[in-house]
């Protein structure tokens, strides 16, 4: 599925996101630098019910955001030199979650798990909007 969204739409898309997910899933956020990707991540930790604000995990790699439903995970592996560095990584301890999201899993290689569902992010058409794909597994 694809759709333009506001930025201010996407507290309601996150929430039909979190809806459609089942516990312990794995969701893959992609798209080239600056697409919203962490800004989608905020939006879903919210949705979640996180009383934590969700900021990039770029410097700290993984980041643990607890709710009602259990923690959600946020991971972003833009800064891993090569995928065997995610090797390191406590990928079944994060899986346990309600939920983990993956920022940039291409750069993970085969260690970071296979998403449920993968959302697309790229620049819209206009100002301060985006198109959002997302498919179920690795397909977006």
């Amino acid at each position: 599925m694809t759709r333009v969204v506001r930025e201010a739409d996407l507290p309601a898309l996150a929430a039909e996101l979190v809806g459609a997910l089942p516990p312990h899933a794995v969701l893959w956020l992609t798209g080239e630098l600056g697409a919203g990707k962490t800004t989608l991540a905020r939006t879903i930790v919210a949705a979640l019910g996180a009383t934590d604000r969700a900021t990039s995990p770029t410097f700290g790699l993984v980041h643990r955001y607890p709710t009602e439903a259990g923690p959600v995970f946020h991971v972003d592996c833009y800064r891993l030199r090569s995928p065997e560095e995610a090797s390191e990584i406590d990928w079944g301890e994060l899986e346990e979650g309600r939920l983990l999201m993956v920022e940039w899993p291409d750069r993970g290689g085969c260690w970071v798990p296979r998403p449920a569902l993968t959302v697309r992010l790229e620049p819209g058409p206009g100002p301060e909007t985006r198109v959002i794909h997302w498919t179920a597994g690795e397909g977006a």
